[in-house]
């Protein structure tokens, strides 16, 4: 396919994605030595999926499942997590982050501030994450896909911050395929898609558009199709893609390395890479 064919409003599951997916983590996990790997189960459709594809790839004996709540988590969707690491067969070990979030609230700067807060529980999470990873001697698991990373639509060192990241090449109407495909329950597929950072937050609501209209942008945006080509062909105001066009732009640091000074012969980043 040419590097500049129009892209579908339906994006396909390529064909090799359980493959690719399992092997890569089987690869993964034997040449680094570690033992198995840790996942944050949330409750939602991409850490169900991530679950379930290292379980398929090196069997539920080399993963461990946690839930790591605050005091806002709701109740329906523990008992969801609980019951999928079961049917995973599975460890699943909890651990509430209030007691975290008591010591860091008083002390965090615009603590009222919800975004600050949501970011405070991510990088908690990621803490807690490698922490575990290092007693049992595995790799952490990202959760995020690839519409999710284009978009910024992460927290630096929170939920960004992982060993692997078996889901960043598949954008998120590919993840619900991916996830309908391999039996992720139907109450965790259909769940509204939201990073649980505060009591009614959602993915689309912060974005302004829906993961149908948005990933056929940045399928076309990856195929190098011109943005009133993209916004022509799924009937959208050109203004609408150039917003998403800005923000993959704006959030291009999460994505990198931070920025480092050119002084020596080889720079990490830049003209040393491995």
């Amino acid at each position: 396919m040419s590097s500049r064919s129009p892209p579908s409003p339906e994006i396909p599951l390529p064909d090799h994605a359980l493959e690719t997916l399992t092997s890569f983590l089987r690869s993964h996990r034997r040449e680094s030595g570690a033992r198995g790997f840790v996942v944050a189960l949330s409750g939602g459709v991409d850490s169900a999926l991530v679950g379930r594809l290292a379980v398929e790839s090196v069997g539920a004996s080399r993963v461990r499942g946690f839930l790591l709540p605050d005091r806002e988590y709701p109740e329906a969707w523990r008992r969801d997590v609980q019951s999928f690491a079961r049917d995973l067969g599975i460890e699943l070990r909890e651990v509430s982050l209030e007691p975290a979030l008591e010591g860091l609230r008083p002390i965090l700067p615009a603590a009222q501030d919800r975004v600050q807060l949501g970011n405070a529980k991510a990088r908690l999470r990621m803490l807690l994450l490698y922490a575990f990873a290092r007693e049992g001697r595995e790799l952490v698991l990202g959760t995020g896909n690839k519409s999710e990373i284009l978009l910024g639509y992460f927290t630096k060192y929170g939920d960004g911050g992982c060993d692997l990241l078996p889901l960043g090449d598949l954008y998120k109407v590919q993840v619900w395929k991916l996830a309908e495909l391999l039996g992720i329950p139907r109450e965790i597929r259909e769940r509204p898609p939201t990073a649980g950072l505060w009591e009614g937050q959602t993915d689309e609501g912060e974005l302004g558009m829906s993961y149908r209209l948005l990933d056929p942008i940045l399928d076309g945006l990856e195929r190098l199709e011109e943005p009133e080509a993209i916004a022509r062909r799924l009937g959208i105001s050109r203004a609408s893609v150039d917003a998403i066009v800005e923000r993959v732009r704006l959030h291009r640091h999460k994505r990198n390395l931070p920025p480092i000074p050119k002084l020596g012969w080889r720079t990490v980043g830049l003209d040393w890479r491995d």
